[in-house]
């Protein structure tokens, strides 16, 4: 079965710190995998995205230079390191690639 499974979400304070997982299984990243958020009430929006060299990322500005987008391939495993959170990130985190979505995953940043 073809699927991306996204983990590593919780509750976490204003100023802390969370590392997500986006695993791939039946199925390679073998081109760019992007990570989305969406919070209540609001559209889904791009937060990052990798190549498939890990040698270009981009970022959303408003989570530039608070997370960082990386990969081990071997693993077909991207993650999304996240600091200095703010209440703002609040969301269900999803990673995609080539049109396929995981399930999502929580992240909460309490004030």
């Amino acid at each position: 079965q073809v699927q991306l499974v996204e983990s590593g979400g919780g509750l976490v304070q204003t100023g802390g710190s969370l590392r997500l997982s986006c695993a791939a299984s039946g199925r390679t990243f073998s081109s760019v995998v992007m990570w989305f958020r969406q919070a209540p009430g609001k559209e889904r929006e791009s937060v990052a995205g990798i190549s498939w060299s890990g040698g270009i990322t981009q970022y959303a500005d408003s989570v530039k230079g608070r997370f960082t987008i990386s990969r081990d391939n071997p693993k077909n495993t991207v993650y999304l390191q996240m600091n200095s959170l703010k209440p703002e990130d609040t969301a269900v985190y999803y990673c995609a690639h080539e049109g396929l979505w995981g399930q999502g995953t929580q992240v909460t940043v309490s004030s």
